[in-house]
C-alpha cells in the first residue's frame, strides 16, 4: 500500500497575501506530481491547514484542485480550518463522521486502516485532543473486525519536537499525553503522520514511529531546503513493507 500525504497548503485569496497565487501554484503542482507516479498511491491524505482562513471561497477552490487527483482523497483540518465549511466543501468526508461534531473517521478499504484525528483547537494555533475524541477514537477501534494495522494521521504532532523554535504543539500537555496514551492503546497503530510544524521532524509515540511533513506552500515551509527544491512544493510517499512497517520517501514535485 502506497499512501501520499500533503499538509499546510494554506490556500488563500486573501489580497493582504501577496503570495497567494504561488500557494495555488504549490497546490496544483503538487497533485499534478502524485499524478505521475507509477506506481501509483492508493490514496492521497491532506494532514490539515488546507486553506488559511477557514473561508467557503477557499474550500470551494481547495476541493477543485484536490478534485483532479487520480487517487482518493481524504482530509482533515488543521488550525487554520473551520470545521463546518470543511465538511460542506467535502462531503465524502462529512459522511464518514455524520454523527461526530469533529472531523474524526476510519477508512477501512486499504490493506492497512487509516484513522484521521481532528486536533483543531478553534482560537488557537495550538491543538487540542479532548475526552470526547479519545473516546470517539476508542469507538472507531472498536467498531474494527480484524487485526488489520492502523496509520494515524493528525495536524498537530503529538511529540516534542526537537527542530524549530517550539516543540510543544498543543496548549495543554496534558491533552497532548492523553493523546499520545490513547494511540498506544490499541497495539495496532504503526505509524502516526503529522503537519503543522512547516518542517520535516521526527519523534516517537511510546514505541509507534510518528513523521511530520513540511508544507506544500513553498513559501511558508520553516528550515533548510536544496537547490533543486527552490520553488518547488514537497510531499512524501509512505509505503507499507512486508515487515508490517511504513517506509517514506520524500518527493519534490516536479524534479
Amino acid at each position: 500500500m502506497i499512501i501520499a500525504q500533503i499538509t499546510d497548503t494554506h490556500l488563500t485569496f486573501d489580497p493582504n497575501d501577496g503570495d497567494r497565487e504561488q500557494r495555488i501554484e504549490d497546490f496544483e503542482r503538487v497533485i499534478a506530481d502524485i499524478n505521475t507516479l507509477d506506481p501509483a498511491p492508493d490514496v492521497i491524505v491532506h494532514t490539515g491547514d488546507i486553506v488559511h482562513n477557514g473561508r467557503q471561497d477557499e474550500y470551494a477552490r481547495a476541493s477543485e484542485i484536490l478534485a483532479k487527483a487520480t487517487a482518493p482523497v481524504f482530509v482533515i483540518p488543521g488550525n487554520k480550518d473551520e470545521r463546518e465549511n470543511l465538511k460542506a466543501a467535502f462531503p465524502d468526508v462529512a459522511a464518514l463522521c455524520a454523527d461526530s461534531s469533529f472531523v474524526e473517521y476510519a477508512v477501512e478499504d486499504f490493506p492497512v486502516r487509516l484513522v484521521c484525528i481532528d486536533t483543531l483547537n478553534p482560537g488557537s494555533n495550538r491543538g487540542d485532543f479532548c475526552v470526547d475524541r479519545a473516546e470517539r477514537f476508542r469507538q472507531l477501534v472498536a467498531t474494527f473486525d480484524d487485526e488489520r494495522p492502523i496509520a494515524a494521521f493528525a495536524h498537530h504532532p503529538p511529540f516534542m519536537v526537537d527542530v524549530g523554535p517550539d516543540p510543544m504543539h498543543f496548549d495543554d500537555p496534558l491533552a497532548m499525553e492523553r493523546m499520545r496514551e490513547t494511540l498506544q492503546e490499541p497495539g495496532r497503530v504503526t505509524s502516526i503522520f503529522c503537519g503543522h510544524v512547516h518542517r520535516f521532524a521526527s519523534g516517537a509515540v511510546g514505541g509507534i514511529p510518528a513523521s511530520v511533513v513540511t508544507a506544500v506552500s513553498t513559501t511558508l515551509r520553516k528550515g533548510d531546503y536544496p537547490a533543486e527544491a527552490e520553488g518547488r512544493p514537497y510531499y512524501q510517499l509512505h509505503r507499507f513493507g512486508e515487515d508490517a512497517a511504513f517506509f517514506s520517501d520524500t518527493r519534490v514535485a516536479g524534479v
